[in-house]
């Protein structure tokens, strides 16, 4: 169950990561973007975390973020109320 969980958790974060455009968090778009939204390293830049970390939560490995962590990541994505709800339940914080 919890390996579901895990990999939901990834492609719920991977599907909100390339719907955010780098303009609406204030990074330069650039000329060579190879994603439609924010790169990886650019979330977990936001967020203030590892990249190696955030990587490891979108390949949906069996890691345990904090719920500070998790707030960090969906300011960082500009999660609106139920999205950050969907994301503290898949990251193990139902209330």
């Amino acid at each position: 169950m919890a390996q579901v969980r895990t990999e939901e958790l990834g492609r719920f974060l991977r599907s909100r990561r390339n719907r955010v455009r780098p303009c609406e968090v204030g990074l330069a778009a650039g000329t060579r973007r190879r994603v439609p939204g924010l790169r990886r390293e650019e979330v977990a830049v936001l967020a203030n975390i590892g990249t190696s970390w955030y990587t490891w939560l979108e390949q949906g490995r069996e890691v345990h973020p904090s719920e500070s962590v998790l707030e960090s990541i969906a300011e960082a994505l500009l999660l609106d109320r139920e999205e950050r709800a969907h994301l503290f339940l898949l990251g193990g914080y139902p209330d």
